[in-house]
């Protein structure tokens, strides 16, 4: 069953707000096995909203509005739906006590034109707005355009189209539309996108579970999707695929949960090892320290954070010899090193990351190019170090670097493991 998208406001169209409606919509409904191949933005036109309108009705089973329910002149949705299916609009006595009641509890005056909202047209189902006034509909028939389509009105703000949508609209929908599709997200780290997919090409053959990769900064994630009619059978689906990913990938794969992050993965290994961890940044400039301490509980392992963008603050607060900084530069493997040994052995922990490299844009010399960056890894008083080039801009390359830093530490920990 196809399901399209319409977003209606001129807001929309001028970007005052972005649209985190239709991007909610297209994810429920996919989850919920609806297929959506268009999706449209429509100001509040009556023309245009009509003609897209009865477009999207030609070729889709099932249309989504959003936005339009309002009480004032241009809020033209329901109008123009009505008009679409042939139906009149006739006032709601349910709905218009429910709009009495939401004004009397909230203390606000009510004015002539909120009486517009309780207008409905015949034969459409309505469904409650328990966040406003503006109420769903769900018109059912034909058009001109197709036999048995059907037209749901959702109103726009955040606030009110997502309740709306998961108490009535995906059971709705889940009755029309039975099979559902369900996923787990794979997610790598040290491979790029090319890399991991030149691996996977024959997974990607299949048609029932699917397989897509998606490329992050410094990870790839890999989507298994399985339409089914539950849950259990589509796990019987995607448990062969997964089991195959990861006897490809290995320690590459951090995590088969789609809500873990690389830096929650990286926090729970060291928590496991009863390991501290500290970090010494220059071109990152606390970027990587921010993204650990993102983690909630991050505190049980991290120590404290050494910024030193300046030669002096690496010699003052890390201990860099001078002698080093004067023979090898600021950004070279030695200071790099230096910069993770001063900074564990300053706070105290097990574990050190260090950063420092040239993000860009200006600062780079043909030896030392913008992107170069070189990362430093302490661990139990062991050190290596990592050479990285990166081609993208001074936040592209500072992002880059942190990731590639958390990688660094987690291949280092696998690796001491394994001793």
């Amino acid at each position: 069953m196809t399901v399209e998208l319409i977003s209606v406001g001129t807001e929309i169209l001028l970007g005052n707000i972005v649209n985190t409606n239709a991007a909610y919509l297209a994810e429920r409904c996919a989850l919920l096995g609806l297929s959506c191949y268009h999706q449209s933005v429509v100001g509040d036109n009556e023309e245009r909203l009509e003609e897209e309108l009865r477009r999207a009705l030609s070729r889709s089973d099932i249309v989504i509005l959003s936005g339009g329910l309002g009480p004032t002149k241009d809020d033209l949705t329901k109008e123009v739906t009505a008009k679409v299916f042939g139906r009149e609009l006739r006032e709601d006595p349910h709905t218009r006590e429910r709009i009495q009641e939401y004004f009397d509890r909230s203390g606000r005056k009510l004015t002539a034109n909120n009486w517009k909202q309780a207008l409905v047209p015949e034969g459409a189902t309505v469904v409650d707005n328990h966040n406003g006034t503006a109420p769903g509909l769900i018109l059912e028939g034909d058009v001109e355009e197709g036999k048995g389509r059907t037209a749901i009105l959702l109103p726009g703000p955040p606030n009110e189209i997502r309740p709306m949508f998961e108490r009535d609209i995906a059971p709705y929908l889940n009755r029309r539309e039975p099979e559902g599709i369900y996923s787990h997200m794979i997610k790598i780290c040290g491979m790029g996108e090319s890399q991991v997919e030149d691996q996977i090409t024959d997974l990607m053959e299949q048609a029932n579970p699917t397989l897509a990769p998606y490329a992050k900064t410094g990870e790839v994630h890999l989507r298994i999707t399985a339409r089914a009619a539950g849950e259990e059978q589509a796990e019987a689906l995607i448990r062969p695929v997964e089991e195959e990913l990861y006897r490809r990938f290995g320690n590459r794969i951090f995590t088969n949960r789609e809500e873990v992050t690389l830096e929650e993965d990286l926090v729970k290994m060291l928590e496991k090892r009863h390991m501290t961890l500290t970090t010494a940044e220059s071109c990152t400039a606390g970027l990587l320290a921010g993204r650990i301490m993102n983690v909630p509980g991050a505190s049980g392992v991290y120590r404290e954070g050494y910024i030193t963008y300046s030669n002096e603050a690496k010699e003052k607060l890390l201990g860099v010899r001078h002698e080093t900084l004067q023979a090898h530069g600021a950004v070279s493997p030695e200071t790099a090193r230096e910069m993770a040994e001063g900074a564990a052995a300053h706070a105290e922990a097990q574990a050190a990351l260090s950063v420092t490299g040239i993000a860009g844009p200006d600062g780079g010399t043909p030896e030392k190019p913008v992107g170069l960056v070189y990362i430093g890894c302490c661990v139990g008083g062991q050190t290596r170090t990592a050479m990285c080039h990166f081609t993208g801009n001074r936040a592209k390359n500072r992002e880059y670097a942190v990731v590639n830093a958390l990688t660094i530490l987690r291949e280092e920990l696998l690796r001491q493991d394994s001793k």
